[in-house]
C-alpha cells in the first residue's frame, strides 16, 4: 500500500475520532453542567471560535493551498517566502483585531445577543475574555494545518485538531468543580497550544523553516485576494447561520442554545464521515475529469447518487431514532430526560441537513473544480439573509425548533440553486438520471421506515438500554434498506458498491 493511501486511511479514521471526541466533550458538559443559562453562555462565546476556525481551516485552505502548491512547483524558495509572509500577516492582523476588540467585546456581545439573561451574559463575557487574547494562536494552528497538507503530512494535522477538543473534555471532567464551566475553554487553549508545537515540529521535519518576513510576491498576493473572499464566504456560511440561530435562540427558552447545539452535533456526524471519504474521492475524480465533459457529468451524478443512497436513509433513521441517540450521548448527570425531549424536538427539524449538506458537498466541489466561485459567493450571502428573515418569523411562531426548521429550509434553497446551476450545463440524459434516482429510492426508504416504526413498538425493546435499542434497530433497518436498493435500484447499488471498493 502506498504512503498516500495509508495517510488517507489514517486521516479518515482520525477525522471520525475527532468528531466522536466532540461528542465526548459535549457528553461530559451535559453530565457536569446540564442544559441551562451556563451552557448557553459557553456556546454563545464559543461560536466566535468556531467561526474563526471555519474561516481559516476551510476558507483559507481552499484559497491558499492550490496556489501555494502551483507556485512551489515553479520556485520552491519564493513559494516558502510567500507562505511565511502570509502566515505572519494573518497572525498579526488577528492579534491587532483582538487588541482593538478587547475593550468593547462586552458591548458587542450584548448587541448581538440582546435577549441574553444575566447569567448567560456573565458566562459569555467571561469566556470571551479568556479566549480572545489567544485568537491569533487559534488562527496560527489553522494556517499550519494548511501548510502540513501541502507537505502531505496529514496525520499531524488531524492530531492537532483533536487535541483542543480532547483537552477540553479532560479539563471539564477533572477540573469542573474548581474552574466550573470555564474549565472547557482552558482545556481548549492548552490543547491548541500543544497542537501548534506538534505542527511546527512536523513542518520542520518536512523542510519548512519559518522566517520573519512580510514580503509577498505581487502575483501571489493578487491570486490569494481574488480567491479568498468567495472561498471564506462559502466555508463559513454554515457557521454564520448557526451563529444567527443562537442569536434568536436566546429570546426563546433557557437552554435553547444548548438544545440546538447538541442536535446539530448529531446531524454533523454522518455528513463529516461522508465528506471525508466518498466526497473526497469524488473531488479527486472530478479534478481529473474536468476537461472531459461527459466523464465530468457522470462523476457528478456518481457523487450525488452516493450521497442520496447513503444519507437519505440516515436522515430518516435520525428522525425516527434520534431520541435514543440523544439519550445515550447526553442523558446523564445534570442532563435530564426532559432535556432529551427538547433536544430531539430540534433534531427532527435539523435532520434534513444530513442529506442536504452531504449532497451540497458534492455539488459545491463540482463548482470549485470549474472555478465558478463567484456564483457560490453570491448564493452564500443570500442564504445568510434568508436565514435571518426566516429565523425572525419562525422564532415567534415555533420557538427554538423553528430555528432548526429555518436551517433546513435555507440548506434546501442553497442545494436547489447550485444543482440547477450545475445541471443546466449538463446533457439532458443526466437530468433524467437524477429524477429517476429520486423516484426509485422511495420504495426502499418506505420499507426501512416501516420496519423501524414496527420494531420500536415491540414490547421486548421498551425497557432495554437506549444504545442496545439503537444498535438492534439500526442493523435490521440497514439490512432491509440494502435489500430494497438491490431489488428496486440494482444499477445504483452496483455503482455505489464499486465506489466503496475503490
Amino acid at each position: 500500500m502506498s504512503t498516500l493511501k495509508k495517510a488517507a486511511i489514517w486521516s479518515t479514521i482520525l477525522a471520525i475520532v475527532l468528531k466522536l471526541s466532540g461528542f465526548l466533550r459535549e457528553s461530559i458538559m451535559a453530565k457536569e453542567f446540564g442544559a441551562n443559562e451556563y451552557t448557553d453562555g459557553y456556546l454563545i462565546a464559543f461560536s466566535f471560535i468556531t467561526l474563526v476556525v471555519a474561516m481559516i481551516s476551510s476558507g483559507f485552505n481552499h484559497a491558499f493551498l492550490p496556489i501555494y502548491i502551483k507556485e512551489k512547483n515553479k520556485n520552491s524558495q519564493l513559494a516558502d517566502q510567500n507562505a511565511n509572509a502570509v502566515l505572519n500577516y494573518t497572525v498579526f492582523l488577528f492579534l491587532c483585531l483582538s487588541i482593538v476588540v478587547f475593550p468593547f467585546y462586552p458591548i458587542i456581545l450584548k448587541t448581538l445577543f440582546p435577549a441574553m439573561n444575566a447569567v448567560t451574559e456573565h458566562v459569555a463575557v467571561k469566556i470571551t475574555a479568556i479566549f480572545l487574547p489567544f485568537i491569533s494562536l487559534i488562527v496560527l494552528s489553522g494556517i499550519l494545518d494548511t501548510y502540513l497538507q501541502s507537505k502531505r503530512s496529514f496525520i499531524p494535522a488531524h492530531v492537532s485538531k483533536l487535541l483542543p477538543t480532547l483537552f477540553a473534555a479532560i479539563f471539564a471532567l477533572t477540573l469542573s468543580e474548581v474552574l466550573e464551566i470555564y474549565s472547557l475553554i482552558y482545556g481548549f487553549i492548552i490543547g491548541t497550544l500543544l497542537g501548534v508545537f506538534i505542527q511546527f515540529f512536523y513542518l520542520k521535519k518536512n523542510g519548512y523553516h519559518w522566517a520573519f518576513t512580510f514580503n509577498i510576491e505581487r502575483q501571489f498576493r493578487k491570486s490569494i485576494i481574488v480567491l479568498f473572499l468567495p472561498s471564506v464566504a462559502n466555508s463559513v456560511v454554515g457557521q454564520i447561520n448557526m451563529f444567527v440561530d443562537k442569536m434568536f435562540a436566546t429570546s426563546t427558552i433557557s437552554g435553547a442554545v444548548t438544545y440546538l447545539n447538541n442536535a446539530s452535533l448529531i446531524v454533523s456526524i454522518p455528513f463529516t464521515i461522508f465528506s471525508t471519504t466518498i466526497a473526497a474521492i469524488i473531488f479527486t475524480i472530478l479534478s481529473e475529469k474536468v476537461e472531459d465533459d461527459r466523464s465530468f457529468e457522470r462523476t457528478v451524478f456518481l457523487g450525488v447518487e452516493s450521497s442520496v443512497l447513503l444519507l437519505l436513509p440516515v436522515t430518516i433513521g435520525v428522525m425516527l431514532l434520534g431520541d435514543l441517540a440523544i439519550s445515550f450521548v447526553y442523558e446523564r448527570g445534570e442532563f435530564t430526560s426532559a432535556d432529551t425531549k427538547k433536544t430531539f424536538a430540534a433534531l427532527i427539524y435539523y435532520a434534513p441537513l444530513i442529506l442536504l449538506q452531504g449532497t451540497q458537498s458534492v455539488v459545491s466541489k463540482a463548482i470549485y473544480v470549474k472555478e465558478k466561485t463567484v456564483f457560490l459567493f453570491i448564493v452564500s450571502v443570500s442564504t445568510i439573509v434568508l436565514n435571518v428573515i426566516l429565523n425572525y418569523f419562525f422564532a415567534i411562531k415555533l420557538g427554538y425548533i423553528g430555528l432548526a426548521l429555518s436551517s433546513s429550509i435555507v440548506s434546501l434553497y442553497y442545494l436547489v440553486l447550485t444543482v440547477i446551476y450545475v445541471y443546466r450545463q449538463f446533457h439532458v440524459s443526466e437530468q433524467k438520471k437524477l429524477l429517476q434516482l429520486l423516484v426509485r429510492i422511495v420504495v426502499p426508504c418506505v420499507m426501512m421506515a416501516a420496519v423501524i416504526i414496527l420494531i420500536r413498538r415491540a414490547a421486548f425493546l421498551q425497557n432495554v438500554y437506549s444504545l442496545f435499542q439503537l444498535l438492534v434497530i439500526s442493523i435490521v433497518a440497514a439490512i432491509v434498506y440494502a435489500i430494497g436498493i438491490y431489488f428496486f435500484y440494482r444499477d445504483g447499488y452496483n455503482r455505489f458498491k464499486k465506489l466503496l471498493m475503490k
